[in-house]
């Protein structure tokens, strides 16, 4: 039954979002670079997470919320990451922005993420993957005029970037595809 409120919430929040007016968007978009490895963002524990660094392999880019009903997805991204990390990254990108179900401190969030699901892949500070304040790195996956693909909008915890070896934008994933699925698995070569 949960899962089928959850499905209706998701349809009514894909038509709200596409029928609505869209919000301007703060940052100056000729500011933001078309190059997706030149993004670097701050780490969940402190340092940072340089896009640089995985030049040549796969980058599968994740919002993530440890009280979601997707959160058990985490055992499957792990999953995903262990089995192919010689091709493959995966960053998880906390985000508060769906109905407050990522609340967290960044300890608390990485201590969940360990403690319940052994996550060891990159995990960023928490940031906005929609609005006005949406993070650079969320405005290039999510518009052509930056990716020079596709337009995607993010609706929900746990939707699903996937970034070629060579820094070109591939494919777009919604929360209900799950990461081990061959939608994804077949994709990284």
């Amino acid at each position: 039954m949960k899962a089928i409120f959850l499905s209706i919430g998701m349809a009514l929040l894909g038509l709200f979002a596409r029928f609505r007016t869209p919000e301007k968007n703060q940052i100056n978009m000729s500011e933001i670079s078309k190059d997706f490895y030149s993004f670097q963002l701050d780490g969940l524990e402190g340092g940072k997470i340089n896009l640089a660094d995985y030049k040549g392999k796969y980058v599968l880019c994740v919002n993530v919320a440890s009280k979601c009903g997707f959160t058990p997805q985490y055992k499957g991204l792990q999953e995903l990451y262990e089995k192919h990390k010689d091709k493959l990254v995966i960053i998880g990108f906390p985000c508060n922005q769906f109905l407050g179900q990522e609340p967290g401190t960044g300890e608390e969030i990485a201590d969940f993420c360990e403690r319940n699901y052994g996550v060891t892949f990159p995990i960023s500070a928490k940031l906005d993957v929609k609005g006005k304040n949406q993070h650079p790195l969320y405005s290039w996956l999510t518009k052509k005029e930056l990716n020079g693909v596709e337009d995607e909008s993010v609706l929900w915890n746990f939707h699903k970037f996937l970034v070629g070896p060579d820094g070109k934008w591939l494919k777009a994933y919604s929360s209900k595809v799950e990461p081990m699925s061959d939608e994804i698995t077949s994709m990284i070569k």
